[in-house]
């Protein structure tokens, strides 16, 4: 119901941007699909303003999509059914052929995944976790599943997986004793940790990945997906769109970069070598 609401406020909203704003009126609404890492509610808040921006700035109207679940969104993805997306989640072999294009990237130095346990809890390695209830976001997840779980197989771990749909309901479940661990995206983690005063500590931490992309379906015109990278890139040096960026990052309790920043298909190929050398199935 939740997720129905908001869809239904965003695309009032987007239909009330394209009746004011100059040179967009005539045209559709380009779809932009958002990774569910955080709640439906603080998703939206988070992205409206910068895709409201960054419509008005590039003429290409763009339409806030999001799912309870990232394999829900995954799966209207691999049918083409979105014209943009914030993922990272297409550097699968099978994903990797659908032709999507990484056009831009959050500025910044990546993200890591860890294994983290409340400061206070008394599990000091991960073999301690061995037949213990750990949280991962979906099976989907990079930086909330794979990962993380990659590290415990190769270190003969067991542990009873428990799916939380999203990186902050593993945080909050975390927080709250339901699980001994969570699988967590590092940087989602410490912006959590801040806006809740938890304490935790990481037992295992990985290489650094680059963050979440920004992706083009191959079917868009190229003159409209070189529009939207230009303006998301800009963001940073343009007045208003440094107003939203710094809004957003007040909201998350971010510290990192503002902005984002131009990326390539070949800025992923780590990514691409992870998937081919897993103990993960």
């Amino acid at each position: 119901m939740i997720r129905r609401a908001i869809t239904c406020g965003v695309t009032l909203f987007a239909a009330a941007v394209s009746l004011y704003s100059p040179g967009v009126a005539a045209q559709k609404a380009y779809t932009f699909f958002v990774l569910p890492q955080r709640s439906v509610a603080l998703t939206a808040q988070y992205w409206n303003p910068i895709l409201t921006h960054v419509g008005k700035k590039s003429g290409v109207p763009l339409e806030l999509k999001l799912t309870k679940t990232a394999q829900e969104g995954n799966a209207i993805a691999e049918k083409g059914n979105y014209d943009f997306q914030y993922t990272n989640h297409f550097f699968t072999p099978e994903r990797d052929r659908l032709g999507w294009k990484v056009i831009a990237r959050p500025a910044g130095p990546g993200i890591r995944s860890q294994i983290v346990v409340a400061e206070d809890s008394p599990v000091q390695s991960l073999h301690d976790l061995n037949g213990k209830d750990v949280a991962f976001v979906t099976p989907d997840a990079f930086a909330g599943y794979w990962l993380p779980m990659d590290a415990l197989l190769k270190d003969k771990v067991k542990v009873n997986v428990i799916f939380t749909g999203n990186q902050e309901a593993s945080s909050a479940q975390l927080r709250v004793s339901k699980v001994e661990a969570a699988g967590v995206n590092s940087s989602v983690m410490q912006r959590y940790a801040r806006r809740e005063s938890f304490a935790y500590r990481a037992l295992w931490t990985s290489e650094i990945y680059q963050d979440l992309c920004i992706m083009a379906n191959p079917k868009v015109p190229k003159d409209k997906v070189a529009a939207v990278r230009a303006a998301l890139i800009n963001m940073v040096n343009d007045p208003q769109g440094r107003k939203v960026l710094e809004a957003g990052a007040e909201l998350l309790k971010s510290t990192g970069d503002l902005g984002f920043v131009a990326a390539e298909d070949r800025d992923y190929d780590n990514y691409r070598k992870f998937y081919r050398a897993t103990l993960v199935k």
